[in-house]
């Protein structure tokens, strides 16, 4: 099979993942219903919630470079906005795979390492995972009332979550296991070090582990702090303000709607491309606990992620678009001065 036919099976499971999760969801609505809440809302607010994306994406960008400087490079801002609305279109067909070619895109566009931009990319993340932390422990505090209903009327969630506390066991053995790998390979470097494959995994893992000690040499640690707050904010203000466009949700508390956030987020970890389904459904069993009827949460959790996904996709195809343009440009202006 070659590498490209690989990819549309993967892309082609992928979605039909999600798209079988998605019909799942949505297979019993009233679509009436359903198209009367959609044709009720005010989409003025969703136009509101958009741009707020758009300045998460761009904040997300800076917060990339602040740790990508402490590594020598002084990548443009518009190059890695680029390069992270493009793996955000990446991660609709193959749910994962952004990370890897954002820092491809970057990489090509600044000349910089890719196994470097990998290491700054696990940092961000190791960042992010803290944020959602955070929340989540909020969520626990103010709302347990309403993840234990979720539970309770989930049980497949409760199921899910046994089969992954029973699996750590597992996976703390095979984290062990690659961890004496790599003693016996140091142990054995003198043997190993002149061949090609153990020069170019030794160049890997260095840059990989630059990029990660990039936050310890970080001058700007509070404008990255300032950053990856407001990049939260945002993303939960994105939902907090679709609120407003229906009448069965504009009431709801802030709380409410920092709770259909985090359990929103846990919908996004699922291998499915941009959480189709999966994150429909989160949202969807959040709401029908604080009273929502089934029909308006599927018109909110239709509206806010189908929104959200055509802003995304627009953002990105235009990002591939412009990408070598506005470089083409910068060059030629400089190559005049």
């Amino acid at each position: 099979m070659t590498k490209t036919l690989k990819k549309i099976v993967k892309i082609f499971i992928f979605f039909s993942v999600g798209i079988g999760i998605f019909w799942l969801v949505y297979r019993k609505q009233n679509m009436t219903e359903l198209k009367n809440a959609l044709l009720s809302a005010d989409y003025l607010w969703i136009g509101i919630s958009l741009i707020l994306g758009i300045l998460s994406h761009i904040s997300r960008a800076v917060r990339w470079n602040l740790l990508i400087y402490p590594l020598g490079y002084k990548p443009k801002v518009i190059n890695s906005f680029f390069s992270v609305m493009i793996m955000y279109l990446s991660n609709m067909a193959i749910p994962r795979s952004g990370e890897i070619v954002r820092c491809g895109v970057l990489s090509k566009a600044e000349n910089i390492p890719a196994s470097k931009l990998l290491g700054t990319v696990v940092t961000e993340r190791i960042i992010d995972f803290i944020m959602l932390f955070i929340l989540l422990a909020v969520v626990l505090i103010t709302q347990m009332h309403v993840v234990l209903k979720m539970l309770d009327k989930n049980p497949e969630i409760n199921t899910n979550l046994h089969n992954l506390l029973s699996s750590a066991p597992l996976l703390f053995g095979i984290f062990l296991l690659f961890i004496a790998l790599l003693y016996l390979m140091y142990r054995m470097r003198h043997r190993i070090k002149h061949l090609k494959f153990y020069r170019k995994l030794k160049e890997i893992i260095k840059g990989f582990a630059d990029g990660i000690k990039s936050i310890l040499k970080m001058e700007r640690r509070f404008e990255f702090i300032a950053h990856s707050v407001f990049i939260w904010l945002m993303y939960f203000m994105m939902i907090y303000i679709v609120f407003k466009s229906f009448g069965f949700t504009e009431n709801l508390s802030v709380l409410s709607g920092l709770t259909v956030f985090v359990m929103s987020a846990f919908g996004m970890v699922a291998p499915s491309p941009g959480g189709i389904g999966t994150w429909h459904f989160m949202v969807i069993q959040t709401l029908m606990i604080y009273g929502v009827d089934k029909a308006d949460a599927g018109a909110f959790a239709f509206a806010s992620h189908e929104s959200m996904t055509l802003m995304m996709i627009i953002v990105g195809v235009l990002s591939i678009v412009f990408l070598p343009v506005v470089n083409r440009k910068l060059a030629e202006k400089a190559e005049k001065k």
